[in-house]
């Protein structure tokens, strides 16, 4: 980019008045006005007009004169060729900052386009707080993830993607003019960057900016390394070009002898991918095979098989650096032919063979490189709806240099949702993701569980709103909670709209159903504490007593109590010195000549919603054996135990075998009823090669098929993970499509139930 002077005394805008001195704008109109008709050129200039009696002497706070930045980044976007609102905007981006009743008067300027767009940037630059905090972290899973939020809050933030490309162009701008500013102030923005907006330029497919920006990120956060490897590149620079030229003329006269129709490139490394490929592969820059490459483009399947052996016959290929993408295509559907040879003069050089319906799908489609790189092989290959989003925005980007009208695509883009997920600020600028119309209430819980439950009014943006209000993107949010009390049963009535999370239903219903087990709790502690004082043992020890009737402490004699499944003469005959007696499945005892055991018999019990088919008895009390933890459909037999009901296993637990042996006349027929919405626990065992981040992306799984996990244990030994989970289903089916994709996650050699 042009450097631009210092401007001189200005006239103002519209008075006819001449710059006394020079004219900081002429030096590069013609550029950041190359590709427009004449009218658009010519209210750009109007524009730079207006920027210059507006900005005057005006610096940012990077220390860089507004007029300079407005005029680079109006540059990067003609680079961009994006249309004459876009440039202007970036022309006019810190009016707001300068200008009183700016929207207004931009409008009436420029139309209400450049006023949305313009209005846009100051949306996003109040993030700035949130994106600097960011940086300022250590690396690590949380920072990786608090960054993938932000980038997604960014694009979620604009409804016109525009905004997004001038923000990009405005940090480029920045990085350029930060190569004169200390290291102590330019590091905060490198990282920044490297966290959040070279990563969005990769996504949206702006090449020409993420290179940019990161490379000049790299080279102040590692100016040594930076400099190391551009002296190494330097070194070779003119001799790779020559090299880079030489062989394209060669293959170029091979493929066209050959018959083949091709178009053949060198492709160019930047330096920051070269620093990631050697740390990556841990490779020195000697054994780089794609700092020389070439990338041949042709028109069909069987030319680029045809073109690989043209080029292994004209240079040797170099062995196990050969990779078919096309007959075995990537996760993502990438594909492409990719080969090292020995080039000209005995130097390595790679080799990209694909057809040009491949080159526009891996650049622009869902194989893309940010699907792979940054996601990974295990998440590329279940698509994520925002990446698919992504994807789509980027044909959008596309769509726009074929369509006569540039409002075409800018319309498009309008009528695409971006996304289905809130992005909001706790007060310490920490980024939350939430479901769309969500609530402060959901926010609260979202938090922390008690803030929920204590939640008693909130702030959004500083003002009182009512705790149904729904959240938008941006906003800053804040819980006024009480030190006592819980939830409201007003906040269960999906009418009132008070919750949209099911994290936020589940832990409201908990909360009641907890408090009523209370209540169930005290109103039996009454029943046992009644009949204690009536037989005249009230020193009597509670915990033994329970014991006698067959629980394991006495808070849970108390609930049978309470929801009468220990009667009054079950106790009375305990607390006299009796042997105590089975209990049925109302806790009632039985009368005396009723046997010990219980039978199969012909006749069926009653299923409930949730409840499981016993042959043989009548509402009788049964639990799931924890041994073998059984799930619908699994097959499912009884056995009965002493006091405690029916104990249900699969058929095929070893426990119940073992049990079955010792006592069959125990055995009992069952069968599950109709569980709705029940739900099971089951036990997964996961085998793994041990990574950084694979708890997290195997975590990542269950969340997305919203499951449960209520414990965890994980070991690692001689670089292998293994883990096992115990989660909750609500069928076998939901299971198996589970496991299905934790065997795809990277590392992940077996899943399975236990």
């Amino acid at each position: 980019m042009d450097k631009v002077a210092q401007p001189a005394k200005v006239g103002q805008v519209g008075q006819g008045d001449q710059v006394d001195q020079f004219d900081p704008v002429e030096p590069v109109l013609d550029s950041i006005s190359a590709g427009l008709a004449e009218p658009e050129a010519a209210r750009l200039r109007r524009a730079c007009d207006f920027a210059v009696s507006m900005y005057a002497d005006k610096r940012l706070g990077t220390g860089e004169p507004a007029l300079e930045h407005a005029l680079g980044l109006a540059g990067s976007l003609a680079a961009l060729r994006l249309d004459a609102e876009a440039r202007i905007a970036g022309i006019l981006f810190a009016a707001p900052q300068y200008l009183e009743h700016s929207e207004d008067r931009l409008s009436a300027e420029f139309g209400s386009g450049v006023a949305g767009l313009v209005a846009g940037i100051a949306k996003l630059n109040r993030l700035r707080v949130v994106t600097r905090a960011l940086a300022g972290q250590q690396e690590g899973e949380a920072h990786s993830s608090q960054a993938e939020v932000l980038r997604k809050m960014l694009l979620a933030m604009v409804e016109d993607i525009r905004v997004v490309l001038l923000r990009l162009a405005s940090r480029t701008q920045t990085l350029r003019y930060m190569a004169r500013a200390s290291d102590e102030l330019r590091r905060p923005y490198a990282q920044e960057t490297l966290d959040i907006y070279a990563p969005l330029a990769n996504r949206l497919g702006i090449w020409q900016l993420k290179w940019e920006l990161e490379d000049y990120a790299f080279r102040y956060l590692e100016p040594a390394l930076y400099k190391k490897i551009a002296a190494m590149l330097d070194e070779k620079r003119v001799e790779r070009e020559s090299f880079i030229v030489a062989a394209v003329a060669a293959l170029d006269a091979e493929l066209r002898a050959t018959g083949i129709g091709a178009e053949v490139l060198g492709r160019p490394k930047h330096i920051y991918s070269i620093y990631n490929k050697m740390r990556g592969k841990g490779l020195d820059f000697s054994e780089l095979y794609d700092v020389r490459a070439l990338r041949v483009l042709v028109d069909s399947v069987k030319d680029c098989y045809t073109a690989l052996g043209v080029v292994h016959n004209l240079w040797t290929p170099i062995p196990k650096e050969f990779d078919d993408y096309i007959s075995r295509p990537k996760s993502n559907d990438y594909r492409s032919l990719h080969t090292a040879v020995v080039g000209p003069d005995g130097r390595a050089l790679e080799v990209q063979i694909r057809t040009h319906e491949m080159h526009r799908h891996a650049e622009l489609g869902v194989a893309a490189h940010w699907r792979y790189k940054e996601a990974g092989a295990g998440k590329a290959a279940r698509p994520d709806p925002f990446d698919e989003k992504i994807a789509l925005l980027r044909q959008v980007l596309a769509w726009r240099d074929d369509v006569a009208e540039s409002v075409d695509w800018v319309e498009q883009f309008k009528r695409t949702s971006l996304d289905d997920t809130v992005y909001v600020l706790t007060p310490q600028g920490r980024v939350i993701d939430l479901p769309q119309g969500s609530t402060p209430v959901d926010f609260a819980y979202h938090l922390h569980t008690d803030l929920g439950h204590h939640c008693r009014g909130a702030k959004v943006d500083s003002a009182m709103v009512p705790l149904n209000y729904k959240l938008a993107n941006g906003q800053r949010v804040e819980i006024i909670a009480a030190k006592t009390g819980g939830p409201s049963r007003d906040w269960m009535n999906p009418a009132l709209g008070y919750l949209q999370s099911s994290r936020a239903r589940s832990k409201v219903r908990q909360w009641f159903n907890t408090q009523a087990l209370e209540e169930t709790v005290a109103q039996g502690r009454a029943i046992i504490e009644r009949e204690l004082h009536r037989v005249g043992t009230t020193g009597a020890n509670l915990d033994q007593l329970a014991q006698q009737l067959g629980f394991t402490k006495s808070e849970e004699l108390f609930a049978a109590a309470g929801r009468e499944e220990v009667g009054t003469k079950q106790l009375q005959t305990v607390l006299r010195g009796s042997a105590p007696q089975p209990r049925t499945a109302r806790g009632a005892a039985p009368a005396p000549d009723a046997p010990d055991l219980l039978l199969p018999g012909k006749s069926r019990a009653d299923a409930k919603d949730g409840g499981i088919l016993v042959v043989g008895m009548d509402k009788l009390l049964t639990q799931l054996a924890k041994c073998c933890r059984p799930a619908p459909p699994d097959p499912i037999a009884g056995f009965v135990t002493r006091g405690r009901g029916v104990s249900i296993h699969r058929r095929n637990c070893r426990d119940l075998q073992r049990l079955a042996a010792l006592q069959p006349e125990r055995m009992i027929e069952a069968d599950w009823g109709r569980h709705g919405e029940g739900v099971f626990s089951v036990d997964v065992v996961v085998q793994a090669q041990d990574r950084q981040g694979l708890l997290r992306d195997i975590s990542e799984v269950f969340s997305r098929e919203k499951i449960n996990v209520t414990g965890v244990n994980t070991q690692s030994k001689q670089h292998m993970a293994y883990m096992s989970f115990t989660v909750e289903i609500s069928d076998l089916e939901q299971l198996q499509r589970t496991l299905a994709q934790v065997r795809e996650v990277q590392g992940v050699l077996t899943a399975s139930r236990r």
